[in-house]
């Protein structure tokens, strides 16, 4: 899934510039949520970094609002338990 979104011909760099970044500091750990977009489209790219250690998922954006509703309804669960 990496290729489909970060790859674009040309260039052959991996990592684009973002569009738009936000940052989100917990106890150990940082979240980096980078809007970015390739010859394919828009995507959220959301890295979790631990202690150096980074995990990344891609979001396109056209499931960003089915994304944000699955956000919503987890923390309304939470909430309420």
């Amino acid at each position: 899934m990496n290729d489909y979104y970060d790859n674009q011909s040309g260039g052959g760099r991996r990592d684009h510039e973002p569009l738009h970044t936000e940052k989100i500091f917990t106890d150990r750990k940082t979240y980096f949520l980078d809007l970015k977009e390739n010859q394919r489209g828009r995507f959220v790219k959301i890295t979790e970094d631990v202690k150096g250690r980074r995990d990344t998922i891609l979001v396109p954006t056209e499931a960003l609002d089915e994304f944000i509703a699955a956000l919503e309804t987890i923390r309304t669960e939470n909430e309420s338990a």
